[in-house]
């Protein structure tokens, strides 16, 4: 392969591997603390019993609050505290993180697939050799 074609493919090829490489590096640098409930929708505690269940002193903490046993002190005293006052927020980096690892995987397949391509090209061991006559025996 000519010189001239082979530093054009191989610079091809480069520009076309900085696609899945900047897409690889913006999944992997974006920051992990996003994924919280935002504090507008964080779940009551009825609404998040599949998902957690708290627990004070080996008690629920619904049986604590129904039996009036939580109470708040503040600067105008002190008052029970019900189960309406209660919000919870959930991480859920684990869900987001389950599912991006497929993309993850591919992009990096594509990344490698791509410094091989452009090691072959740059190094000319892909260049075409042309076809051979059949040795006669």
């Amino acid at each position: 392969m000519p010189p001239r074609l082979r530093l054009f493919y191989s610079v091809l090829t480069s520009v076309l591997l900085l696609i899945p490489a900047l897409a690889l590096y913006r999944e992997l640098s974006t920051r992990s603390d996003i994924w919280w409930t935002p504090p507008t929708m964080a779940l009551s505690l009825t609404e998040s019993q599949e998902r957690v269940q708290v627990y004070a002193r080996d008690r629920s903490l619904g049986a604590l609050l129904d039996a009036k046993q939580l109470w708040i002190k503040d600067e105008a005293g002190s008052s029970p505290l019900g189960a309406h006052e209660i919000r919870l927020r959930f991480n859920n980096w684990e869900r987001v993180r389950a599912t991006r690892l497929p993309v993850l995987l591919l992009y990096a397949a594509t990344c490698g697939g791509g410094v091989v391509l452009l090691l072959l090209v740059a190094t000319g061991r892909l260049a075409y050799r042309g076809e051979r006559e059949p040795v006669a025996a």
